[in-house]
């Protein structure tokens, strides 16, 4: 729609934002018929004036509604900007025949239009993907001045309940986001010093394993199974099972199971697992030495 429409006022810094506000006074308000007939004109027969006249007219509320989020840091020019945007969005798809006036339906738009523009914008990393989240982003601050729990640092415990109870939301969630509003993110491409090169990335330690300590792994695991496969070879059919049961399964058969099975007591099911447990560490150790000696040699 905005591509159908004859130009408005742009306000492109805060240096001309006193000048923009004074544009868009000269907007007249529009009667409740005037309002009407001019939505039924765009909507019915396409009438870019009509959608024209009916977005200037409520540039003053959306101005107002940005400045309620002058809080977030970001230029009030840019607020105002994406508020316009959702302005549009709400006379495209305005019905004159709900019975409603423009500005309250216009409001949910242009309230939508900024939020997600300061949800995209204030944190370089994205944050308040679910609604819950959008709510307790845009009411913390709100509930802390209320609560007069404005100093830096984290909330009382009583007051994180309060607000997590007022918004529905997880305590978790209103300690996280609370430090998130307190610490704004910074970039890692930032300077040490205002007169160094080097940057804050320079100095993050990589704690992933390298490629190098990876593949020694997997060869050091292979050698390991190597050596227990061929030490298992020393222990009879009873031993080999009774040892895999008990100590190379996630969930170890119980000696009951395995007594029944072979018809012998608890205590001589034990026995035996120890027993084999022994001779295969002593097999792996002879292998073991076996495989230096070969390698020295």
């Amino acid at each position: 729609m905005a591509g159908n429409l004859p130009s408005i006022p742009v306000i492109s810094s805060e240096s001309n934002l006193a000048r923009y506000l004074q544009e868009i006074r000269k907007f007249p308000m529009l009667e409740p018929e005037e309002e009407y007939m001019l939505a039924k004109a765009w909507r019915e027969a396409g009438d870019t004036d009509a959608a024209h006249r009916l977005v200037t007219s409520h540039l003053r509320l959306v101005a107002k509604i940005a400045m309620g989020y002058r809080g977030y840091g970001l230029p009030v020019s840019e607020l105002i900007s994406e508020g316009n945007v959702g302005m549009m969005q709400a006379v495209k798809r305005f019905d004159p025949d709900k019975g409603f006036r423009l500005a309250t339906y216009a409001m949910w738009w242009i309230r939508a239009a900024i939020q997600e523009y300061i949800l995209h914008s204030w944190s370089l990393v994205k944050m308040g993907t679910t609604a819950a989240q959008k709510k307790l982003f845009f009411n913390l601050r709100k509930l802390k001045g209320q609560m007069q729990a404005i100093d830096d640092g984290d909330l009382s415990p009583e007051h994180v309940t309060a607000i997590a109870t007022k918004l529905d939301v997880p305590e978790s969630d209103v300690i996280s986001m609370n430090r998130r509003l307190a610490s704004p993110d910074h970039s890692l491409n930032a300077p040490l010093r205002a007169d160094s090169e080097g940057e804050w990335q320079d100095w993050l330690v990589d704690e992933a394993e390298t490629q190098e300590i990876q593949l020694a792994e997997r060869q050091e695991l292979g050698k390991r199974k190597v050596l227990l496969r061929e030490a298992m070879k020393d222990l009879n059919e009873r031993e080999r099972h009774i040892l895999t049961e008990r100590r190379l399964r996630d969930e170890p058969t119980t000696l009951e199971d395995l007594s029944q099975k072979y018809g012998i007591s608890r205590e001589r099911v034990r026995q035996i697992e120890v027993r084999a447990f022994e001779k295969l560490q002593k097999a792996i150790r002879n292998a073991a030495t076996e495989q230096r000696l070969a390698q020295e040699l």
